[in-house]
């Protein structure tokens, strides 16, 4: 059997599984997805998929990886949250990647409610801020789908032209 019939089907493999963790939290998916891809560009010597694509490929991998780790943080100070909540978000946001994908949903904006209630002892404010860090991590999952289907696209235009 040709290795690079292999090489080739792992990073098809490191791709999908790359996509199923655009959506599920806890898989580092826009990492897996940019492997992907270097693997293939690797095991094809480069010879499509060179230099430039390979390099947006990873800015776009950082990009989404950044945005995704802020966005639930810039929602809950977007509502006037305290240290304490923000301190909540990121805290709750790491133990929820324990508990699947309720958990990396549910954690940080937790978190984040809980660490509001200890700072100003305001429930109508907690709630704002868990809604706001909520709101925050939809749109960091929506910018990572985004960075996702942007890396696939110049993967496949590389390929193309």
């Amino acid at each position: 059997m040709d290795l690079s019939l292999l090489w080739y089907l792992l990073s098809i493999l490191l791709v999908l599984v790359g996509l199923a963790g655009t959506i599920y939290p806890a898989l580092p998916g826009l990492g897996l997805l940019a492997a992907g891809f270097l693997l293939a560009a690797w095991n094809g010597n480069f010879v499509q998929v060179g230099f430039w694509p390979l390099t947006t490929i990873v800015l776009l991998a950082v990009a989404g990886m950044v945005i995704e780790s802020v966005a639930s943080l810039l929602g809950a100070r977007k509502s006037g949250a305290s240290r304490e909540a923000l301190i909540g978000a990121l805290l709750g946001g790491l133990v929820g990647l324990f508990f699947g994908l309720f958990g990396a949903i549910a954690g940080p904006v937790l978190g984040a409610v809980i660490g509001e209630l200890i700072a100003r002892r305001n429930l109508p404010q907690a709630s704002r801020v868990g809604a706001a860090t909520f709101l925050g991590f939809l749109a960091g999952t929506v910018a990572k789908i985004a960075c996702a289907f942007a890396m696939l696209g110049v993967f496949i235009l590389a390929l193309l032209f």
